[in-house]
C-alpha cells in the first residue's frame, strides 16, 4: 500500500506542478487531492520519493519539483491518456483534409499539434525512400532528354531531367519518341511499378526495360535508373516547424535560458535525426536529458509516426518544457498523426 500511495503522491505532485508551475507542498497536496492519509505521512512519502529521485526541492524554504525521473514514472505508468472528444476529432480530420497539396497539409498539421498543446510542432516531410510510387509521367522535352515526373503514394511531386543515351548509329534515343511510344513506355512503368517501394523497382523495371526491345531499352533504362535515384535520394529531407513563440508565451523557465532551446530547433538535422529515432508504432516519449541533445535537455519531446497501408513513411512531433501536460500532448500527437495518415494517400 505504501509504494501505491507514494505513486499517488507523485502523480499528484506532477499534476500540480503542471497546473500551477509552482513548487508542490504538503499543505497543498493535502488541501487539493483526497490521499486518505495524514499530512504527516505525506511529508513521509515526499521524503521517500526525493530519496529516490522522483522529486527535488528547487529551494530550501519551497515546496517539491518532478525530476525527470519522476516525470518518466508518471508518463510510464502514472498518466491517463484519454482520447480527444467527437468535435475536436471531427475539427482535425476537416481541417486536413481541407488542404490542396502535401505542402498544405504538412503545414497544417504543424499548426494544429502547435495549437492543441501550445508548444512547438515538428513534422516531417515523407521519407522518398521510405515511399511508394504512385504515378510516373513522362514528359518529351528535347531529342536528347525526357522530363520525368515522380508522384508518390504520400503526395510528393518529384520532377527531374533525364538524358537520353546516344544509340549505336550516333542518333539520340529519343529522336523519333513520338507521344504515343512515350504513352506506350509511361503505362508500362506505372502498371510495373504502382505501388512499389525502392527495394522492389530495380526488379520490375529491369522487366520493363526487357519487355520494350532494343528500340526503346536505352530510353527505359535511363528513366528506370533516374527514378531509382531519385527515390534514393536522402538530401531531400525537410521539416515543417510550427508554434515556437509557444515556448515564450509558455511562461517556462530554462535553467541555461530559452537561446540554447531556439538553437536547437533551428539544427533540422538534429531535429530529423531525433525523430527518425523516435519513430514508432505508437506515441513515443523522451524527457529532459534523455533527449542527449545540447538544448533540448530541458525539454520533453513526444512523437509519433505518420503513413499509409500501415507503413511509417515520417514522422511528427511536440517539443516542449518538461512540465508539459503529458496526456493531452500524447492525445494530441497520437491523434494529428492519425488523421495524417489517413489523409496523406488522397
Amino acid at each position: 500500500m505504501s509504494e501505491e500511495r507514494r505513486l499517488e503522491v507523485l502523480r499528484a505532485i506532477v499534476e500540480d506542478y503542471v497546473t500551477t508551475r509552482e513548487p508542490v507542498g504538503s499543505r497543498m497536496l493535502t488541501e487539493r487531492h483526497r490521499l486518505g492519509v495524514s499530512p504527516a505521512t505525506i511529508r513521509n512519502d515526499m521524503a521517500a520519493l526525493e530519496d529516490a529521485g522522483y522529486i527535488a526541492q528547487p529551494h530550501t524554504s519551497a515546496g517539491r519539483v518532478p525530476t525527470d525521473a519522476g516525470y518518466r514514472v508518471f508518463v510510464d505508468r502514472l498518466a491517463e491518456v484519454r482520447p480527444l472528444n467527437v468535435p475536436q476529432k471531427r475539427a482535425i480530420e476537416t481541417f486536413l483534409s481541407e488542404a490542396i497539396d502535401l505542402d498544405d497539409v504538412l503545414t497544417r498539421a504543424g499548426r494544429l499539434i502547435a495549437q492543441l498543446t501550445g508548444q512547438v510542432a515538428v513534422v516531417q516531410y515523407p521519407s522518398l525512400r521510405r515511399s511508394g510510387l504512385r504515378h510516373l509521367e513522362l514528359v518529351p522535352v528535347a531529342d536528347s532528354r525526357i522530363l520525368v515526373v515522380v508522384i508518390t503514394d504520400t503526395g510528393r511531386v518529384e520532377q527531374r531531367y533525364c538524358e537520353l543515351p546516344v544509340r549505336p548509329d550516333g542518333t539520340d534515343a529519343g529522336t523519333d519518341l513520338d507521344e504515343g511510344t512515350l504513352g506506350e513506355l509511361r503505362a508500362r512503368f506505372n502498371a510495373a511499378a504502382a505501388g512499389k517501394r525502392l527495394a522492389d523497382l530495380t526488379g520490375v523495371f529491369a522487366g520493363v526495360v526487357e519487355s520494350v526491345g532494343p528500340r526503346l531499352s536505352g530510353v527505359a533504362q535511363a528513366v528506370a535508373d533516374l527514378v531509382v535515384e531519385t527515390l534514393g535520394e536522402e538530401n531531400e529531407e525537410r521539416i515543417v516547424l510550427a508554434g515556437t513563440a509557444n515556448l515564450a508565451r509558455s511562461g517556462a523557465t530554462f535553467e541555461q535560458g530559452l537561446s540554447p532551446v531556439l538553437e536547437a530547433l533551428e539544427e533540422q538535422v538534429v531535429l530529423l535525426g531525433l525523430l527518425t529515432e523516435m519513430a514508432t508504432d505508437g506515441v513515443g516519449v523522451r524527457i529532459g536529458h534523455e533527449n542527449r541533445l545540447d538544448g533540448l535537455t530541458e525539454t520533453s519531446v513526444v512523437a509519433s509516426g505518420y503513413g499509409s497501408d500501415g507503413d511509417t513513411v515520417a514522422s511528427l512531433g511536440s517539443i516542449g518544457p518538461t512540465r508539459m501536460d503529458y496526456p493531452g500532448t500524447i492525445a494530441s500527437v497520437r491523434a494529428v498523426a492519425r488523421y495524417l495518415s489517413r489523409v496523406l494517400p488522397n
